[in-house]
């Protein structure tokens, strides 16, 4: 249905709780877009969950990307004052302007600084096996599904135009490219450097810029670990 129609013959609105994201009432196919649109808060609960566990200086700096990313969308909101489309459909809208998308600028930003992180920052070895490399590839593929849901979902939902939507993937994706490579470029080298401050050592906020599979090393750490303790346990009991 074209938008003219939509905002001409509005559906009635039923938000899913908590979140106030608002489907056209009876609609499957807008009531499981309205749960993806969810995907970004997710995103943010999950950098969360991630740094107060892990206290990784990369992770910790991946989100401050996104959190100037949020900043950057703020701004250009404001400067731009584009409305969103069939204004005053919804009942409960956060953000009064529309362009660029903020759904679409975090989401962009969060899959392609992922995918340069995957085939730059997890640099491939020379016997890296195929099957290493596949799951990067399909990873890739889901996520760009993700983004391109998150985003169409938008739409769908009568919160943005297409127009808001592409020009918050841009501003997403090309604050993602400049702040990966602030990162890697300048944070990286100063990483061994803050996580041998006191306060870091305090926090337990460590550096693992130098290990190229994060996964494989802390499994085989965690490992040998349980084997050397099992081994004491084994001989105290002896």
């Amino acid at each position: 249905m074209a938008l003219e129609e939509q905002c001409s013959a509005p559906p009635r609105w039923q938000a899913i709780s908590v979140t106030h994201v608002e489907f056209p009432e009876g609609d499957l196919t807008g009531k499981l877009l309205a749960y993806i649109s969810l995907l970004p808060v997710a995103i943010l609960v999950g950098f969360v969950t991630l740094i107060v566990f892990k206290r990784e200086l990369h992770t910790i700096s991946f989100f401050v990307g996104v959190l100037l990313n949020e900043g950057v969308n703020w701004v250009l909101k404001h400067i731009l004052r584009e409305p969103r489309p069939c204004a005053g459909a919804h009942t409960t809208v956060y953000a009064e302007y529309g362009m660029p998308s903020n759904h679409s600028q975090l989401i962009w930003f969060f899959v392609v600084y992922f995918f340069l992180f995957l085939y730059l920052r997890m640099h491939q070895t020379n016997n890296a096996r195929c099957v290493d490399l596949l799951w990067r590839h399909i990873l890739s593929i889901i996520l760009l599904g993700m983004a391109s849901f998150v985003s169409y979902s938008r739409v769908y939902l009568l919160y943005h135009t297409w127009s808001q939507i592409f020009y918050g993937a841009v501003a997403g994706s090309t604050m993602a490219i400049i702040w990966f490579f602030f990162t890697q470029e300048v944070l990286t080298p100063l990483f061994p450097k803050i996580a041998a401050w006191p306060i870091s050592e305090y926090f337990l906020v460590r550096d693992t810029s130098l290990i190229p599979n994060i996964l494989w090393f802390e499994y085989t750490v965690t490992r040998s670990e349980a084997r050397n303790r099992q081994r004491k346990l084994g001989t105290k009991l002896q």
